[in-house]
């Protein structure tokens, strides 16, 4: 019986779990055959060497098996993550009177894909942007993101009010809901999607702002962080039936030139380290030095994980925008126009 245990200690243990039964059986072992004064007998050794030989097989196979579906997590998450990619593109560096700089990390608790959505346009509506957390993972999650984003990168380009795109995404959503099997019960009884819409305008220095349900944005300003609380808070798409009142209007704050505008998912503030403390995006937001808003989100990376000091609990998502001045923004679209005609002439070469 006792020679058993090691094997049975693989099946559900780890090798350190396998290896202190081992451990216990031989004290076991041990402890008998002293009381009994059977030392010396043949069966005594035989049991030493079984049990010896049975552990060192179960912990083998126990590593072979872990490394084996560590491979195939891998190849999964692979899979998963090249499938979220198609539909979360980068952001370009210039867009109109910003510099923009996107990041998108998948958790690595699980081979699912996300519910993080992000996207930012230039129109002639100015620029427009939306960040957004689908409640749960997995395939619900990833077709509530691509509705959500469909309907938003159609609107955007007719609509100069940051209200009548929300509302253009959520009735999306509704129609999806609709559609028989497209969800499951759970996400139909339990599903919401919190976002946060921005815009930037082109000859004013605001960026007006409609939020349901979203983590507020942050601004920083001459070094200072200050979070953009919206004043009348409202629910997330999927609980429009909570909305009650006058017509939802956007809410304008000051963006000035050199200012820069982060918009995130709630997988960085609620990052925890080993004491369960939650990640201090404004101090490191205040303390960061970068010439780049690709600079500014790779060192908030950075940060992040040396906060956590492992792999991250959820998925994360963040959008930061720079207002560049009139001086500035001049010669860089004068770049990117050329940059592009360049790249047309090219593609007509080809």
């Amino acid at each position: 019986m006792l020679t058993a245990t090691p094997a049975l200690a693989a099946v559900t243990m780890g090798p350190k779990g396998t290896l202190s039964a081992a451990v216990l059986a031989l004290v076991v072992s041990v402890t008998t055959a002293t009381y009994n004064h059977a030392w010396g007998s043949q069966q005594v050794y035989t049991n030493f060497l079984a049990i010896l030989v049975v552990s060192v097989a179960s912990v083998m196979t126990r590593r072979a098996i872990a490394s084996r579906r560590r491979i195939e997590l891998d190849q999964v998450r692979r899979i998963a993550v090249a499938a979220q990619e198609v539909i979360l593109r980068p952001v370009p560096a210039q867009l109109g009177p910003v510099r923009a700089a996107s990041l998108c990390l998948a958790a690595e608790t699980g081979a699912q894909v996300g519910g993080d959505l992000y996207e930012a346009v230039q129109t002639r509506h100015g620029v427009q942007m939306i960040v957004g957390d689908v409640r749960g993972k997995g395939l619900n999650a990833m077709r509530a993101v691509a509705v959500a984003l469909g309907a938003f990168r159609e609107a955007v380009h007719y609509e100069d009010d940051p209200v009548e795109v929300m509302n253009h995404c959520a009735a999306a959503l509704q129609r999806e809901a609709a559609v028989p099997g497209a969800f499951d019960q759970e996400a139909l009884m339990e599903g919401f999607t919190t976002a946060l819409m921005a815009q930037v305008l082109p000859d004013e220095p605001v960026v007006r702002l409609i939020n349901r349900g979203h983590p507020p944005p942050l601004v920083l300003h001459q070094g200072r962080v200050r979070a953009l609380e919206p004043t009348c808070p409202l629910p997330p798409f999927g609980l429009e039936d909570l909305i009650a009142g006058p017509p939802l209007k956007a809410e304008s704050y000051p963006f000035l030139p050199g200012d820069r505008l982060l918009l995130y998912t709630d997988g960085v503030i609620e990052a925890r380290n080993r004491d369960n403390s939650f990640f201090p995006l404004t101090e490191a937001m205040e303390g960061m030095h970068a010439t780049t808003p690709q600079q500014f989100l790779e060192r908030l990376h950075q940060q992040l994980l040396h906060h956590t000091g492992g792999p991250l609990a959820d998925d994360v998502a963040m959008i930061l925008v720079e207002r560049l001045s009139e001086e500035t923004e001049a010669p860089a679209n004068r770049s990117a126009a050329d940059q592009s005609t360049s790249g047309n002439v090219g593609h007509r070469r080809r």
